[in-house]
């Protein structure tokens, strides 16, 4: 058995059936991780939704910030955004069904001494604590209810984490976190508005992963979300979002020997 992972999809469709090829998936005996992002921008969200939902236990997928929009939308929580291609999926016979399947899905997984988030962990969270982190945002998510803790999901404060947090900042700065994160200070203080690469990071803050002594070192974690990072690996960090979806490249990883796979993405 092979475990594969791959980075953000975003609804391209035809390049991950193309990887998917390349590396002579097995549904039968392999594992494909998906580091989140499965929908939005690109052109077949429907279609992907669809086949990943349809694999059952061969994939196993964490929520990413516009699989979340997906099911803030859907519940009126947030409205469409420009450049959204959600259309699709919200007007699906099968809607209700594949949103449900989506609200099952994981905000962080681990195995072995692999973890995966879409986005990041911040400094002070070791992995036993992420999970546990996650493990809020998941029951809410899954609940019958669950627009109700999520109506306040969206804002940039707080912008550090504290135990004491409750209700819906609580959940609202995990997600951030984990989904939307791209660099911090050393103690933690998230930045949002920075989307650039490694050489134009602004003073006094770090990529989340290259904090010092970070908690989660002793864990190699799997991650997307920062395309202008591209694709980045080193002992314990493996970010695989390369921009598919802006006509760069779709890339995956064989975890046991890290062996590399990409295709060209048009644009």
């Amino acid at each position: 058995m092979a475990i594969y992972a791959i980075g953000d999809l975003q609804g391209c469709f035809t390049p991950f059936r193309r990887l998917l090829d390349l590396i002579r998936f097995d549904s039968a005996c392999d594992k494909l991780w998906l580091v989140g992002d499965i929908v939005n921008r690109g052109p077949d969200s429907l279609a992907l939704l669809r086949y990943i939902k349809q694999a059952g236990d061969a994939i196993v997928t964490v929520l990413g910030n516009h699989d979340l929009h997906l099911l803030m939308v859907a519940s009126g929580i947030a409205k469409p955004q420009p450049g959204d291609t959600l259309q699709s999926i919200l007007a699906a016979p099968d809607r209700d069904e594949l949103l449900y399947w989506l609200r099952q899905q994981k905000l962080f997984h681990r195995d072995g001494t692999y973890a995966m988030v879409h986005a990041g962990l911040l400094p002070a969270w070791t992995i036993d604590r992420a999970e546990q982190l996650a493990g809020e945002v998941e029951n809410a998510l899954r609940q019958d209810d669950y627009p109700a803790p999520f109506v306040q999901i969206y804002g940039n404060e707080p912008d550090h984490w504290q135990d004491t947090l409750t209700g819906h900042i609580r959940l609202r700065v995990i997600v951030n976190a984990m989904t939307r994160m791209r660099i911090c200070t050393a103690d933690g203080k998230m930045n949002f508005s920075f989307k650039g690469n490694l050489s134009s990071i602004p003073h006094g803050y770090w990529p989340w992963f290259n904090v010092p002594q970070r908690a989660s070192l002793d864990y190699t974690v799997v991650c997307g979300h920062w395309s202008a990072l591209g694709l980045y690996v080193t002992d314990r960090l493996i970010a695989l979002d390369s921009g598919c979806v802006w006509g760069g490249r779709l890339s995956a990883i064989r975890l046991e020997d890290r062996a590399i796979f990409q295709l060209p993405c048009a644009q």
